[in-house]
């Protein structure tokens, strides 16, 4: 007897490597974006104390990580004053954090569809089992456990690949949160000593 529903098996295996694909080039993203923020705040701070705005924006752009673009983009308005400085500060945070959040949801979506879908192929699977029962005159047990089996394969590959999804999804989306908070910490830093720079001038 053949499990049909077994083409489900094979779309399970298509998101699964599509799942490691997408943590992988997060993964990575999000690893270069990630940078010590305390030692690249005081040389950045100590450039700029010394009158070099140039030579500190050059030393951001060096740099692949948000904490490094929001404090470009404030240095670039300094002169506009406090609010423009942090209006520029809040429109690059935004613009790096959904770029490094793009494709996250794919993860989430596949966590909560695989379930479905691993059922999809058991509903299917036990279908051609009692679809081969009705039509054949003598069916061993062998036959029903195989079909039976077969079919709660697709039931387990699917609840496997969301666990494994959902650990991927949520290791990547705690290394986001831990950007992010480097990347405001870097902001309101930056924005205070160009506030503050900008009233004793």
């Amino acid at each position: 007897m053949t499990f049909f529903g077994g083409c489900v098996l094979w779309v399970i295996a298509a998101l699964a490597l599509l799942s490691l694909v997408v943590w992988f080039e997060r993964f990575v993203g999000l690893r270069r974006a990630q940078i010590n923020v305390h030692d690249f705040m005081k040389g950045v701070i100590n450039i700029l104390d010394s009158g070099n705005d140039e030579e500190a924006i050059a030393i951001c752009e060096d740099e692949s990580a948000p904490a490094a673009a929001v404090v470009s983009a404030a240095i670039r308005n300094a002169s506009g004053g406090p609010r423009k400085i942090k209006d520029s500060v809040d429109a690059e945070g935004r613009a790096y954090v959904g770029r490094l959040d793009r494709r996250l949801a794919a993860l989430a979506i596949i966590a909560q569809v695989a379930p479905a879908i691993g059922l999809l192929g058991t509903v299917i699977g036990f279908v051609n089992v009692v679809c081969y029962v009705n039509s054949s005159p003598l069916v061993s047990r062998a036959d029903l456990l195989n079909g039976a089996m077969g079919a709660l394969s697709s039931t387990a590959a699917g609840l496997a690949l969301a666990i494994a999804t959902t650990v991927m999804y949520g290791s990547l989306r705690v290394r986001l949160e831990r950007i992010i908070v480097e990347m405001e910490g870097a902001a309101s830093q930056i924005v205070g000593y160009l506030s503050s720079r900008g009233k004793g001038a």
